[in-house]
């Protein structure tokens, strides 16, 4: 048998070793249609919402770190915080939180606010405004890169149920028209980017409900505002008919996901959602970015939220 000089050995290794390295790194990228490269396909992290937990049932509401104590049980990677859960904006609870987070492995990945830009009262959107720059300050404090941002409805519904029952269209205020709307709504979101900018905070407008409640409207929104600050933040379960084209039309601008889940029966509806289907578009449009759970059934978080889990690390990996 010969003997192998060691620097013929070496060589033969090196070789070797990059041979495995470019077929694990082939295995693990695909080539999307039309595009002509390939692209990474690994998993989108996915974090839940401090929501899913508490879903303005009555007695149920967590504190923060109890939410993030049970996701990192659960194998979360991040969390979402709900702004209307916290128990306090001061310094102390907002370094508690993080320390919380960081104890626990998880990845305070967004913020959903409630704000209301939709109204004729300029006042009332001053207000907002104000509300919206306060919360950019808390997400900086508390390192979370995205918030999420509503258009606000027009307020003619009784209720939110009344709302959810009417599938989410309203009527504007008499006097009024979606086209004056547009127009406040646009002039406010501009007037807190500069705040996002300067916090790095990306705000995700969401299809939820409001001028945001089709793909046409949450776009017209996007593009008029035209600033890399401004994305969408994309739910699943707020296209309540014919999902799928809409959710593909919004892909391209989404920077974090929604992904509603209804066991137990939906609270004000339930959607049967394909996520395969929607996983499969949401890479078409290279989209890497968090998957939010938001359960909004009801069943027990506790048996609830974990099978939420496996089926979108299922669909997302």
């Amino acid at each position: 048998m010969k003997s192998i000089k060691r620097r013929t050995f070496l060589a033969r290794s090196v070789a070797a070793t990059a041979a495995i390295g470019l077929t694990s790194f082939s295995s693990n990228t695909q080539t999307f249609a039309g595009e002509g490269v390939a692209k990474s396909r690994r998993p989108n992290p996915i974090a839940v919402s401090t929501y899913s937990f508490w879903r303005f049932k009555r007695n149920l509401k967590l504190p923060i770190e109890t939410c993030i104590e049970e996701a990192a049980r659960m194998g979360f990677n991040g969390v979402e915080i709900l702004h209307r859960q916290m128990e306090g904006e001061s310094n102390d609870y907002l370094q508690k939180l993080k320390r919380c987070a960081v104890i626990n492995g998880i990845d305070l990945c967004g913020m959903s606010i409630h704000q209301r830009f939709l109204s004729p009262d300029k006042e009332h959107r001053r207000k907002n405004i104000d509300h919206t720059l306060k919360c950019i300050e808390l997400a900086y404090k508390l390192g979370i890169p995205v918030m999420r941002l509503n258009t606000g409805t027009w307020g003619t519904s009784k209720s939110f149920d009344d709302l959810m029952e009417k599938r989410g269209i309203e009527a504007p205020l008499a006097g009024y028209t979606d086209e004056d709307g547009f127009k406040w709504v646009i002039d406010s979101i501009e007037k807190c980017l500069p705040a996002a900018e300067k916090s790095g905070v990306i705000l995700g407008l969401e299809n939820h409900w409001g001028l945001a409640r089709t793909p046409e409207g949450l776009l017209r929104i996007i593009e008029a505002v035209d600033s890399p600050w401004l994305k969408v933040l994309l739910d699943t379960g707020n296209f309540l008919e014919d999902p799928y084209d809409k959710l593909e039309q919004c892909a391209p601008h989404a920077v974090f996901m929604h992904a509603k889940t209804y066991y137990g029966g939906g609270l004000w509806y339930e959607l049967d959602l394909d996520y395969p289907r929607i996983a499969r578009i949401m890479r078409k449009h290279n989209f890497r970015g968090y998957v939010s759970l938001e359960f909004e059934g009801n069943e027990d978080y506790r048996t609830a939220i974990p099978k939420s889990l496996a089926l979108l690390r299922k669909a997302f990996s």
